[in-house]
């Protein structure tokens, strides 16, 4: 199949690597323009560019897939079909028609369940027992296409983000080879989504990474994970913002304690007082400004006791 590609971060990469090994002609490769990230700033490109240039694929960052510029060039390209890997724009309904099979994409859940822009992260929040990997046909909703093939996995019961994200990637690459190739010889037919099951993400915050001490420990613990690398989890501590990378549930103790309050300090962890009368355990923290350090190193460079409080 002649291919166009359009993806952005890291995650689409191994469905743009097994694209070309697997025999496709991948016309064009197009991503999101150079952004500044980073403490200074710097203009940084998308994780995609330095795998096209790798591959030696022609390129295009352009600010939006609409104008007549991309269109045209599109028309003149006639692609087979286009493949959609976390690009991060809705693709307007005229680019839409221009490929013979469509614009197929690549989703990492398992459709209808968390459409929208976080489907990872949601379904580590959910407490998802599995998730998986949808390859469907994009439409002009947010992930409401027809479905083409699903391929699911367990969820870990401490697998974080980047590791579950590098697990779906992997996984999409392959299921994605599988449905072009269905699609080239017609063994994979489009289905609807049950919109009845649906369940929609939002987009991520910051202000979602604050610690509410009256939440489960279990809840608590699935936002650190999930939360793992952005926003992140943290709470104020003597006055200060302390970042918290290691959170899990601890052993039950008795006791009528406020949200918050430390119970204990030892090499385990910090144990916290938490919604419901249960305990977490804080594992890993980091002050601002300085590395990430394990509890025990915190409890001792800090004096933590007993009695204190994380708001």
């Amino acid at each position: 199949m002649r291919i166009v590609f359009l993806g952005t971060p890291e995650f689409a990469i191994p469905s743009l690597e097994a694209v070309v090994g697997s025999g496709h002609e991948v016309q064009l490769v197009v991503t999101r323009p150079d952004k500044p990230a980073g403490r200074h700033m710097h203009l940084t490109a998308p994780a995609v560019v330095a795998a096209a240039r790798r591959l030696g694929l022609p390129l295009a960052q352009p600010d939006k897939l609409g104008g007549e510029d991309f269109t045209n060039r599109l028309r003149v390209l006639a692609p087979d079909a286009a493949v959609v890997v976390a690009y991060g724009r809705l693709i307007s309904p005229r680019v839409l028609s221009i490929p013979r099979f469509g614009f197929v994409n690549v989703h990492p859940s398992l459709l209808p369940r968390h459409r929208g822009p976080s489907p990872i992260e949601s379904a580590i929040l959910s407490g998802d027992a599995e998730t998986g990997v949808t390859t469907m046909l994009l439409d002009q909703g947010m992930d409401t296409g027809p479905i083409l093939l699903q391929r699911s996995t367990p969820v870990g019961p401490r697998e974080r983000t980047p590791e579950l994200g590098a697990r779906l990637s992997r996984m999409g690459a392959e299921i994605l080879v599988e449905t072009l190739a269905g699609l080239a010889d017609g063994s994979v037919i489009p289905k609807p989504q049950d919109y009845a099951l649906a369940t929609v993400t939002g987009k991520l915050e910051r202000k979602m990474g604050r610690i509410d001490w009256g939440s489960s420990a279990e809840e608590l613990a699935r936002r650190c994970r999930a939360f793992d690398p952005w926003p992140g989890l943290y709470a104020s501590f003597r006055g200060s913002r302390l970042k918290v990378h290691g959170l899990e549930p601890g052993e039950p103790r008795p006791g009528d304690e406020e949200p918050g309050i430390i119970l204990a300090a030892s090499a385990a962890g910090v144990a916290v007082r938490c919604g419901g009368g249960n305990v977490a355990l804080v594992t890993e923290v980091q002050r601002e400004g300085k590395r990430r350090i394990p509890a025990d190193a915190f409890i001792i460079g800090e004096r933590i006791a007993p009695g204190e409080r994380f708001r």
